[in-house]
């Protein structure tokens, strides 16, 4: 009051020295920033130097800060939280450069050997839980042990309803794991963490290779019924010539397919936009996949053909009753 000022006067200056005050804004297309103003920070890091901070006065001149009011350092108040009628503490982690998973299971292993070796001591009634994201990726593992599976045996049902052989089942099955070495491969080489994402792309990975598999599998049964109408299929050279001339029809077919889905997939693979880096570790796996999926449909699943059903018309099996289109 000596100097003419209030409380209001004083603290004002104090949250405009230390905390900002935002002046104007700038203008960046759409887009608007606040511009702040505050004093540089080896003026406002130390006590010392908060005290030195001057404060005009209605009759001129200025003050400082350390003759309008008292400093000293005091203990807020204490908050107490609580979860399921339990008083909690909060330990607050941030996770980069790697998945939160492995971080928790190696953070896991490291508290709880410190526990054993009596490093650290955890009192009756005490226990230590990981929450907030981590929860959330063990409920979606959870969700996804049923899913993967359910998947698998969904496309399992609906090959063997189409093609009522097992052997051309087993054939298609076989090829959903290599054409995931392409996923996980791309995966790895872009440095994307394993999380829910990823094994969406997977799971639509698995059917668009059973997809592109079935095609391949039908012009091939084809090529062979022909051949048996013909009366062709005497040998296993005959077998072999008809997988030849059933996959041959295939190649065009099978690289507009996968040409066409990763042309699609490019705008998200490179993009920059809103929203597309959470669709990026989707699109990766499928891009990848496609790409040694093709590789697998187009030269490993006519080999699996002929290796399997040479072995029928070799046993003197007639190939009328398992080549069906």
């Amino acid at each position: 009051a000596r100097f003419g000022l209030t409380i209001n006067d004083v603290e004002s200056v104090l949250s405009s020295a230390v905390g900002g005050v935002n002046v104007t804004s700038t203008v960046e297309g759409l887009e608007r920033y606040p511009i702040n103003v505050r004093y540089p920070r080896d003026y406002r890091d130390n006590l010392e130097s908060i005290q030195r901070i001057l404060v005009p006065t209605p009759v001129g001149g200025s003050v400082p800060l350390g003759e309008l009011a008292t400093f000293e350092f005091t203990k807020g108040p204490e908050e107490i939280k609580s979860e399921n009628a339990r008083r909690t503490a909060w330990v607050y982690v941030d996770v980069r450069g790697r998945d939160i998973g492995s971080y928790v299971s190696e953070a896991k292993r490291l508290i709880e050997a410190k526990i054993a070796s009596g490093e650290i001591n955890v009192p009756p009634g005490y226990n230590i839980i990981w929450s907030g994201q981590y929860e959330y990726m063990q409920k979606a593992n959870a969700t996804l042990r049923i899913v993967v599976p359910l998947t698998l045996i969904v496309i399992f049902l609906l090959l063997y309803f189409h093609f009522q052989s097992f052997a051309q089942c087993a054939i298609h099955l076989l090829s959903i794991p290599f054409s995931l070495v392409g996923g996980f491969w791309l995966v790895y080489l872009l440095h994307y963490n394993m999380s829910v994402a990823v094994w969406v792309g997977f799971i639509g990975l698995a059917g668009m290779s059973a997809g592109t598999a079935i095609v391949m599998i039908v012009y091939i049964n084809i090529a062979i019924k022909h051949y048996i109408d013909a009366g062709k299929m005497n040998s296993v050279a005959d077998l072999d010539a008809a997988i030849l001339d059933g996959a041959v029809e295939r190649v065009r077919p099978k690289l507009m397919t996968v040409t066409t889905t990763i042309v699609g997939l490019l705008p998200i693979m490179f993009g920059h936009d809103t929203g597309v880096e959470v669709m990026k570790p989707m699109a990766a796996p499928i891009v990848g996949g496609l790409i040694s999926a093709t590789i697998m449909v187009l030269i490993g699943l006519p080999a699996m053909y002929g290796l399997v059903y040479e072995k029928i018309l070799l046993g003197k099996k007639d190939l009328k009753d398992e080549v069906r289109h």
